[in-house]
């Protein structure tokens, strides 16, 4: 082993770039390894067509943290999002859409186009959600208690219980049918309109391979509304110039820190000396000696492929092999010659901004889940399409445009030993079947398309199943117990190796969450107590 580090990070997310800027902060000379021949994970800005450049997985900003931001001065590098105008626009199947977000005021007049009893109850819904969101934004960016740690365990549990004890019995009621509800459950508590609960189901399947219908799928709705947009909470928007911008960012201002970034390093193996972590082996046999080894890969990847059984427990094993990882994602990138033209709704406006959802009812998005168990995916699926050029011109030539194509409930793995490569074009015309169905014309606009199912996306981002969380949101796997219990707050199963991917608390999106709390407990770990409080 040529060097030695203080701790050395798998993978060049944004997970563990945040994780590398804070450990580099407190004095640790630090390396990432990286896999690909660029930084960013799932976070990338790449051109798949000449002149054309997406976020080709990845692609929308609401959940980055405030405090990241602040902390790396991302700001004052460029980082700019343009929030978007309204959420969401949804046609829906009597030819008639629903516009979501844009205010309150304008959201009720959408609802009551449907439902004047929804539109009246929107605002006790969003008080409620937002009385949820406002604990799980306080809890972001603090490390779970770890059970079996004895007294930190309680004094932990007590402190960050303290946020839910404080809270009104409604809001207690709202809390425990949030974890454990399915949205469609849920959701019907509130609203009466299928095209209401349509809009607002939609997050609770994102990167979700469940039916609305599937108790617990509630969370992962909330999941995706406690992040915020230059101060406005919960709201959505593109940075300019893709998500890339964010991780090369990023990348400058962890070399400017110290931290040396290795690309087209894979590893083949956490390396273990004794009952302690010694670094890793490259795939090129080459080693790297450091006293920390942080993976920002998912847990499936981790202790599957990178960390030998031989350094984990047979309780461990057996509840790793159980962890759930599968996503159901598949994604699209599309070069347009033009806008898609929408049948209910025809002409040019912020419908185009928005986030673009073909799934006009909760039914409609459970026989797409019913469809993909049985079938691997449903002739009518969940597509959300972004058109980012419509904010960004530096994404595409002028006059033409790209778009996102955002799908769930495709089967992680294909039923009777199918195999994606040889499906994945049959699903993907499927997708633009569903898109051409209510955009007439959308399919002789496309100049050229990238496409990744979950199998692709396993085999360029190392998500498993396609999975984007890194393993799903389901109350056995959150909070303490992400991803098992006993291994909560970012340490593993063998004395200096942690976790800082999207695979630990508080979960998937790009929050930079993770890497912020991993770094704090190396530094805690370090007993570096100055440092621990500043991170």
């Amino acid at each position: 082993m040529a060097s030695r580090y203080d701790a050395v990070i798998i993978g060049a997310g944004h997970n563990g770039l945040v994780c590398a800027f804070y450990l580099a902060r407190a004095g640790l000379k630090v390396r990432i390894v990286e896999r690909r021949d660029v930084v960013g994970g799932a976070a990338v800005t790449e051109e798949f067509l000449p002149g054309f450049r997406n976020s080709i997985a990845s692609y929308t900003a609401s959940l980055l943290q405030p405090k990241v931001i602040r902390d790396m001065r991302l700001e004052e590098q460029g980082y700019t999002v343009i929030e978007r105008p309204i959420s969401n626009f949804l046609p829906q199947e009597d030819g008639g859409y629903l516009k979501l977000g844009g205010g309150l005021e304008r959201t009720q007049g959408e609802f009551r186009k449907f439902s004047k009893h929804d539109a009246d109850t929107l605002p006790a819904y969003y008080d409620a959600l937002e009385g949820v969101a406002s604990v799980l934004r306080d809890l972001a960016l603090k490390s779970p208690p770890n059970v079996g740690e004895g007294l930190r365990t309680l004094i932990s549990g007590a402190s960050q219980g303290w946020g839910v004890a404080r809270l009104d019995l409604p809001a207690k009621r709202d809390i425990l049918d949030l974890f454990t509800k399915s949205a469609s459950s849920f959701l019907g508590q509130w609203f009466e309109s299928e095209a209401v609960k349509a809009a607002f189901g939609f997050d609770a399947v994102v990167g979700n391979y469940a039916s609305p219908d599937t108790p617990g799928s509630a969370y992962v709705l909330l999941h995706h509304v406690f992040g915020e947009v230059n101060g406005n909470k919960g709201a959505w928007g593109h940075v300019i110039g893709g998500m890339g911008t964010i991780t090369q960012i990023m990348a400058k201002v962890c070399r400017q820190a110290g931290v040396d970034i290795r690309l087209e390093a894979p590893v083949s193996e956490v390396l273990v000396d004794g009952d302690e972590v010694a670094g890793v082996r490259l795939e090129s046999g080459e080693e790297i000696a450091a006293a920390r080894v942080i993976a920002n890969v998912g847990p499936k990847l981790l202790y599957g492929k990178m960390l030998d059984e031989s350094h984990q427990s047979e309780d461990f094993r057996r509840r790793m092999r159980g962890y759930k990882a599968g996503g159901g994602t598949f994604r699209i990138n599309v070069a347009l010659s033009e806008l898609p033209t929408f049948t209910a709704l025809p002409q040019p406006g912020e419908h185009h901004r928005s986030g673009i959802i073909l799934a006009p009812t909760l039914d409609y998005m459970d026989r797409a889940f019913l469809d993909a168990k049985t079938e691997g995916w449903s002739k009518k699926p969940i597509v959300e399409m972004l058109i980012p050029s419509t904010v960004d011109d530096s994404l595409a030539p002028a006059g033409q445009h790209v778009a996102s194509l955002f799908c769930q409930q495709f089967a992680p793995e294909l039923p009777d030993g199918r195999d994606w490569d040889d499906e994945e074009d049959a699903a993907a015309d499927t997708i633009i079947d569903t898109v051409e169905a209510v955009a007439p014309g959308f399919r002789g606009s496309i100049l050229g398309r990238q496409v990744l199912s979950p199998k692709g996306l396993y085999r360029k981002f190392g998500l498993v199943g396609g999975d984007i969380m890194h393993g799903h949101m389901s109350l056995d796997q959150l909070w303490s117990a992400r991803p098992v219990l006993g291994h909560g707050a970012y340490r593993g199963p063998v004395k200096g190796l942690y976790m800082c991917g999207a695979g630990t608390h508080p979960g998937g999106g790009v929050t930079g969450a993770p890497g912020h709390n991993c770094a704090r407990e190396v530094i805690f770990d370090r007993g570096n107590w100055r440092r621990f409080k500043s991170v």
